[in-house]
């Protein structure tokens, strides 16, 4: 036999205790669980805007390419996009939530970072460049967020499995250990009294 189940009232008030945590970690895990469900929600909708988004823009960004393969031949587009610099700019950081690292990107969007001359190019080329670059801030946001939910709905089914195992086996386990311990002390009691009865008969 355990000793923690050993029939006295130390065991009995540790028994409570314990049982009192197991409480108090379920409603913390519980309540950690709908804040994370929550913020999930809300970058799944986030998702579905950015997405939209990048649909939308992507569609135009190659609208305005095709108009400015028309407007200047293919070789001259493809000469002028070489001379894009290679995105160096990007970095990760992380922020919390309930404890929880998720990450941040952000990068240096120079907007006036021309590599190509105003007076040799038709109007077309700068739509193009400007919706590529839209597309390009979007496509990072929406990486953030994917990888955000992604984080947040695994520590999601963490926290379920936690709360599961204190509701369903440590929460019981307390509750059934104060019952049994608690009716033991009782039947005791109940001896103990029916014992000094039966002297106190005896003797008088």
């Amino acid at each position: 036999m355990d000793p923690r189940e050993f029939p006295t009232k130390g065991n009995l008030m540790l028994a409570k205790n314990s049982l009192a945590l197991a409480h108090q970690g379920y409603d913390l895990m519980d309540k950690k669980r709908n804040i994370l469900l929550k913020e999930l929600m809300t970058l799944i909708d986030e998702a579905k805007d950015i997405q939209e988004q990048i649909d939308t823009t992507f569609t135009r960004a190659y609208a305005c390419l095709q108009r400015a393969n028309i407007e200047h031949g293919i070789s001259k587009v493809q000469e002028l996009a070489y001379t894009v610099p290679i995105e160096e700019s990007i970095r990760i950081q992380t922020r919390s939530i309930m404890g929880m690292e998720i990450p941040h990107v952000k990068f240096d969007d120079k907007l006036n970072d021309l590599t190509y001359s105003f007076g040799t190019t038709h109007e077309s080329i700068d739509m193009a460049r400007a919706a590529f670059r839209e597309v390009k801030a979007l496509t990072l946001k929406l990486s953030e967020v994917e990888n955000s939910a992604y984080r947040l709905a695994t520590n999601i089914k963490k926290t379920q499995k936690r709360a599961n195992a204190l509701k369903n086996i440590t929460i019981p386990m307390y509750t059934n250990l104060v019952y049994t311990i608690n009716n033991a002390l009782e039947e005791k009691e109940r001896e103990e009294f029916t014992r000094l009865k039966v002297i106190k008969r005896m003797k008088g």
